[in-house]
Formats: structure tokens, C-alpha cells, sequence
């Protein structure tokens, strides 16, 4: 072969590397690598797989050099990549045991098999470079919205083109009923990127409240400059959506900036969803004025907090009931979702049935209990005393000054509730000991007869058995069945025990029976500190009084 085909033939190969790295936008080095891999498997199968083959490409001439490497060992176990040092010496007289020797070995002519390896090769290396280059760009890309052109539509999932790889807009996280079709432009949320051994799959979508949310950073600018911030977003994807946003400036109207003039900015995010509505809505800290403007445009009445049932309570007018509610109780599932609490709606009459219906509870039991008649069992109920211990313990003149009630009424009265609390605590204290309750649980924190019998009911009856108790078995729980709020009772339901009390007798519970170890008590501890100082403090006082005291007598038997 000529000197000018020698050149021409690295002329070629660089220019070949160059052109397959532009177009793949991968390092041109890259390219080389899976080029010298390649020679090297021809060189391989030419000179045998048993000797160890090296092939560099020069990156700035293309010239392409192969050499075998041999190891200089005392003892030759393989003669193909190991060398004697007397046989070494030959070929570098400075050579000593474990030097690589490299001999180089004259270019091979490629076959057409050979040709074909080598192409697989190269193509293989250059197309996990390719992936390896598209995950690194795009993993950092979650959570922004790109751009893209519909390549193709299969089963209902939409592959697109961003250009330098594919993503995909599965089913579900695409609109409902919106036909996207080969070469749409589109746009989509890059919620996921995962690098596959198929290569990277990114995956976009449409449906997803984040979409809404960047899409308003992109038309708002003081969205985008901080000012104003997107507290939470609520959507029924396709249909409507509810979003709420608060301004950090007093003077800038945050729901008046999403809008903008005559509607452009929201009316530009409502195209791109496909006719979605959106009700902006001010976000506020008050939670009942944040229920209220979610609800919108329903007006309410009344909202009522249950913390018990860990939900909202929304009285509206009887005519706003389907407003408030939605078609398909669309409006008041999505309130639910941008406020996070579970909301309930209730007409002004269902309202007032369920009062009535917790009033006529609360004077039965007091006429049962204090054998009085309903008019006063109703007085007191009206009175706001719900509870038999209310009625006991409060100063007589809090019963005496009800109408209607004076002060032999109301003392006979709170006598009768302490005898039948006291009669009640008596048959609990009996109830206790046929149900076996050991000493030990009777002494945990907070805990009252009324719930001991409870859980010795429940044959937990030691210290021990209370210790395996969930809170969710003490206070109960609260779940979602067929679109409604469902309380499940615990043991203690209706005893007024909350969350973290029931949790902090548990843990209690636990430390007695040596499940775990009682945390350090640092303030105790900075207390006795503090303590023993201003005792060494006091005792430094007397010291130097009395030192005093003693100089002053001093002086006066001299004087």
C-alpha cells in the first residue's frame, strides 16, 4: 500500500468519526473507541483470540497502530501473551519481571465478514453512547415542560419526537378525549426519566396538576419572578381544575395577575389543556375562608371543623346544594383535593336534623342519669353541658344561674350527677377486677376505669398486651369507602382521648414492659445544673454575710 493511500485511508476514518459524532451528538472519541474495539475484534480473529491485542487510533491523524502486549514472567503459562526476560532482554534490555512488552503487528486487510463485525461493533458502542448522552440530558430535565412533535400513536400511548431521543405519553397521563395525531406539535411534563437496558425511557404527561402549575410560570411572569406562589392545584384533567395562589406583594392582586388582561394569560393555559376550566382561587391561612373560596361559586353558609373525623363540614343553602356539590361531585372533590382536608356538604335542614338529633342524645342521657324531668334535662343541654362530669364538678353558681333554676335546684342536681358518677365508677372498679386488669396498667398516665374495662373487654388486661396497641386501635381511624367518610371505632371511642395521648400512653407502656429505652430528660437535667448553681450561689451569699458579720462584732469588742 502507498504512502497516499496510507493517508487517504486516515483522512477517511477521522472524517468518517467526525460525521457519526455530529450526527449523534456524541464525543468524537467516542466514536474512535468503538473503532479501535472493532479493529481490534478483526485483529482478533486474524492473529488468534488467545494473544492480547491493543489498537490506538491517533485523534488528530488517524493513524491506526496494533500491537500484541506481552507480560515478562518467570514461569510461562501462557506463551501467546507471556514473554521469558531472557527473550524480553532481546527486544529492551532494561525489561525486569511484570513489564508489558508491545510488539507491533503489520495492518490486516478487512474480509467482508470481518467488515460486517466490525460495522455491529461500532454501531453498538456508538448506540449506547447515543443513550448514555440522552439520559444524562434528561435526567435533570424532571419536573420542566418540553416540546416535541407526535411521531406515532400506539394503543393509545403517544410517542414523541423531542428531537434528540423519544419520550412517551402514556394512556393515563394524557387527556381525556384530546386526539393527538402523527406530526402534532405538543408540549408535557417530564414527571420520570429511567435509564432501561433498552435505553432511557422518558416519560411526559399532560394530566398532571405540575403541568398546570409550570404552564402559569411560563404565563405569569410574577409567578415565575417568586412574587406570586401556587400554593396547590386540584384537577379533573380535560374537564375543570381549581388552583390557589397567594402574592407576597399587598399591592399586586395574585388572582387578577393569573387572569391578566381580559383573560390572556389563564385563556392561553385553558387552550393548551384543551378547553380545561380553571377556577384561581386566593389561598389564606384561614382555613374556613380557604374552604369558602374553594367552594366557589357556591356560597356557603356555615363551615364546621371535626377533628375528630379529621374533616370539614359545609353548610350551604338548600338551593346551593347541587352548586356546591357539582356535577358529578366534581366541585367539591376538587375543593377537597386543594385543600387537603375531606369536605362534607350539608343543607341548612340536614344541619339542623343532625343538632337536634345530638341535643335529644344529650337531654336523654341526663334525664336517665339524674332522674329528672326533660325540661330540665333540655335546659341543661341548651345550657351547653354535654357531659355528666360537666354538671358535677362546675361551681354551683355556673347550674344556679340557668333560668328557671335556683340554688337548692341546682345543688340537688350536681348531687344527683356526683352519686351516679360515683355509682357508675363503683360497678367500672368491679368490672375491672372480674376482667382480670393487672395493677400495672391501672398506673399508666392518663388512663381512667372507663378504659380499662374498655380494653379488658378486648382481653388486654397487662401492661404488656397494651404495649403491642396501635393509637388507630385506641382512637380509631378514618378511610374512604364508596366516596364517603367512614370513622372506624377504637377502643376508646368516645372517651375524648386523642391522637397523641393514646400514643404517648402506648409509648409509656412500652418503656414499662422494656420494649424501649426512656429517652434522657436534657431539661431535667439543665434544671438540676441550673439548681445545684443557685444553691452554690445562696451558699456563697451566706458565706460572705456572715464573714461580714463576724467583722462587724470584731469591731465592736475592740471598740
Amino acid at each position: 500500500m502507498t504512502d497516499a493511500a496510507v493517508s487517504a485511508n486516515r483522512l477517511e476514518l477521522l472524517q468518517i468519526a467526525n460525521a457519526v459524532a455530529q450526527e449523534k451528538q456524541i464525543d468524537k472519541l467516542v466514536v474512535l473507541g468503538a473503532m479501535s474495539d472493532a479493529i481490534e475484534k478483526a485483529a482478533s480473529a486474524r492473529y488468534g483470540a488467545e494473544n492480547n491485542i491493543q489498537v490506538t487510533i491517533d485523534p488528530n491523524t488517524g493513524e491506526t497502530i496494533i500491537r500484541r502486549l506481552l507480560e515478562v514472567a518467570q514461569e510461562i503459562e501462557n506463551d501467546s501473551q507471556q514473554i521469558t526476560l531472557a527473550e524480553a532482554h532481546k527486544r529492551n534490555p532494561n525489561a525486569n519481571y511484570g513489564d508489558i512488552l508491545a510488539e507491533v503487528l503489520p495492518p490486516i486487510e478487512f474480509g467482508r465478514i470481518a467488515a460486517q463485525s466490525a460495522k455491529q461493533v461500532i454501531m453498538q458502542r456508538v448506540r449506547d453512547a447515543e443513550r448514555e448522552r440522552m439520559y444524562d440530558e434528561y435526567k435533570d430535565r424532571v419536573g420542566e415542560i418540553v416540546h416535541g412533535v407526535v411521531k406515532r400513536v400506539e394503543y393509545g400511548n403517544v410517542i414523541v419526537d423531542l428531537g434528540r431521543g423519544e419520550a412517551i405519553i402514556r394512556r393515563d397521563e394524557a387527556l381525556p378525549r384530546e386526539n393527538l395525531r402523527n406530526g402534532d406539535r405538543v408540549r408535557a411534563y417530564v414527571y420520570d426519566v429511567n435509564n432501561e437496558q433498552k435505553g432511557p425511557q422518558i416519560f411526559l404527561s399532560r394530566s398532571r396538576p405540575e403541568f398546570m402549575t409550570k404552564l402559569f410560570a411560563q404565563e405569569v411572569p410574577e409567578i415565575f419572578d417568586g412574587v406570586i406562589e401556587i400554593k396547590s392545584v386540584a384537577r379533573d384533567p380535560g374537564s375543570r381544575a381549581k388552583i390557589a395562589v397567594i402574592s407576597s406583594d399587598s399591592s399586586i392582586d395574585p388572582v387578577g395577575a393569573c387572569v391578566g388582561m381580559r383573560g390572556a394569560r389563564v385563556q392561553a393555559v385553558v387552550n393548551e389543556l384543551g378547553g380545561e376550566k380553571i377556577d384561581i382561587v386566593p389561598w389564606t391561612e384561614d382555613l374556613a375562608a380557604f374552604i369558602v373560596n374553594a367552594l366557589a361559586p357556591a356560597e356557603v353558609a356555615k363551615v364546621l371543623l371535626d377533628e375528630e373525623l379529621d374533616r370539614i363540614e359545609v353548610v350551604v343553602p338548600d338551593h346551593q346544594l347541587s352548586l356546591a356539590i357539582g356535577r358529578r361531585g366534581q366541585n367539591v372533590r376538587l375543593a377537597t383535593q386543594l385543600t387537603g382536608w375531606n369536605i362534607e356538604i350539608l343543607t341548612e335542614e340536614q344541619e339542623s336534623e343532625r343538632h337536634q338529633a345530638e341535643f335529644k342524645l344529650i337531654s336523654d342521657r341526663f334525664t336517665e342519669a339524674l332522674d329528672v324531668d326533660e325540661t330540665i334535662s333540655q335546659l341543661l343541654a341548651t345550657e351547653g353541658f354535654t357531659t355528666l362530669e360537666e354538671v358535677a364538678y362546675v361551681a354551683p353558681e355556673e347550674v344556679s344561674a340557668i333560668e328557671g333554676f335556683d340554688a337548692d335546684t341546682a345543688a340537688e342536681i350536681q348531687t344527683r350527677a356526683v352519686e351516679y358518677l360515683e355509682k357508675r365508677q363503683a360497678e367500672l372498679e368491679a368490672r375491672c377486677g372480674e376482667l382480670g386488669i393487672e395493677p400495672d396498667l391501672i398506673g399508666i398516665t392518663s388512663m381512667t376505669t372507663e378504659m380499662l374495662v374498655r380494653l379488658g373487654e378486648e382481653k388486654i388486661v397487662s401492661v404488656d398486651d397494651f404495649a403491642g396497641c396501635a393509637s388507630d386501635d385506641l382512637v380509631g381511624w378514618v378511610e374512604r369507602v364508596g366516596g364517603e367518610t367512614v370513622k372506624e371505632a377504637g377502643y376508646f371511642d368516645g372517651l375524648n382521648v386523642d391522637r397523641p395521648t393514646a400514643e404517648a400512653m402506648i409509648i409509656e407502656a412500652r418503656i414499662q414492659a422494656g420494649w424501649i429505652e426512656a429517652e434522657p430528660e436534657v431539661e431535667d437535667a439543665e434544671a438540676d445544673v441550673e439548681a445545684e448553681a443557685d444553691v452554690e450561689a445562696e451558699a456563697d451569699v451566706e458565706a460572705e454575710a456572715d464573714a461580714e458579720t463576724e467583722a462587724e462584732v470584731s469591731t465592736t469588742d475592740e471598740a
